[in-house]
């Protein structure tokens, strides 16, 4: 089923009466739906929004939750027990669900009134990942709900999205090598970013470093980072900037030139550099996280090959008991 498809069968529900989306899951996946959420913040008039851990959605749920509810919940492996939870609990409220997952024998797919079997593994087809796949349907809704009239930039933004990672890709190999063997022997890491691109800042620290390699990291927002991360930067702390195009550029430029005064390990990932200005730029912001996410993995892969630590190991996750 298509995209289009999708949003047409989640507007007529409750008679196109739709005054909140919400979107929840974990880890990874949860970071996958940060650009729509953003996306949402910013441009819709009308429609709230919310963005939940799977758990906290279980244990806290809004109360907002009910007819006039469409819920996102997304899961690679589609049995992550707190994600099929939440599409069961929103369920359960009258909220029209959408399911996003790898599997197709997935176990959130019984709760989701919308079923998504996404791709996986081809990084130069990015449109059909899961960050992409909700934030063109998140965008589509807000111009059926709300008349959202930028739905031809992202258009045109999604057909180039995948050319423009695949050059940046080519772009960031001797960039990668180069940081992975400076920086192999650190034990620690401060990720900044803004915007859109702010779950992609924690979802590299969370995800990339800390559980596929070990790593201490801590994502700071780039606004946030005057009012008082910025107190232990000093020449040997390393720092990895995300630098979005948009709006909150600005926040990341004032980090930056903070950085190259007091602080001498500073990698730069710049949105504008490799590209990402092809796209309008009235919705380029949005497309941020997209690119990031798809430059940092080549980072953690240069990483991940230097320090001889496979991404795919694991001490606790599906170890043990939790």
């Amino acid at each position: 089923m298509d995209n289009k498809t999708i949003v047409k069968n989640v507007v007529k529900h409750n008679d196109g009466k739709i005054s909140n989306i919400y979107f929840t899951a974990c880890g990874g996946s949860l970071v996958d739906m940060y650009p729509a959420y953003y996306f949402l913040k910013s441009e819709a008039e009308n429609l709230s929004t919310g963005w939940y851990t799977a758990n906290e959605f279980v244990h806290v749920t809004p109360k907002k939750i009910g007819a006039q509810s469409i819920v996102f919940v997304c899961s690679h492996s589609g049995n992550t027990p707190e994600s099929v939870k939440a599409a069961k609990v929103a369920q359960e409220k009258g909220a029209i669900t959408i399911g996003l997952t790898f599997n197709p024998k997935a176990d959130l797919l019984k709760y989701s009134d919308e079923k998504i079997i996404y791709e996986w593994g081809n990084e130069n087809e990015v449109v059909k990942n899961p960050m992409a796949i909700v934030l063109d349907i998140t965008s589509q809704i807000l111009g059926q709900l709300e008349g959202y009239d930028k739905l031809a930039e992202f258009a045109d933004g999604f057909n180039k999205i995948d050319t423009i990672v695949t050059n940046a890709l080519a772009q960031v190999q001797d960039r990668t090598k180069r940081f992975a063997d400076k920086y192999q022997h650190e034990p620690m890491f401060y990720i900044l970013g803004s915007g859109a691109s702010f779950g992609h800042t924690y979802g590299f620290a969370i995800c990339s470093l800390m559980e596929m390699q070990w790593l201490d990291a801590a994502p700071i927002h780039s606004g946030e980072y005057f009012h008082g991360p910025f107190e232990v930067t000093d020449k040997d702390k390393p720092y990895i900037v995300m630098e979005s195009i948009g709006r909150t550029r600005p926040l990341d430029e004032r980090a930056i030139k903070f950085l190259k005064k007091y602080a001498e390990k500073i990698e730069i990932v710049d949105a504008k550099e490799l590209g990402l200005d092809l796209i309008d730029s009235n919705v380029a912001e949005y497309f941020n996280p997209i690119l990031f996410y798809s430059v940092l993995c080549e980072y953690r892969a240069k990483l991940a090959d230097v320090r001889n630590h496979s991404l795919e190991v694991r001490r606790y996750m599906g170890k043990v008991e939790y």
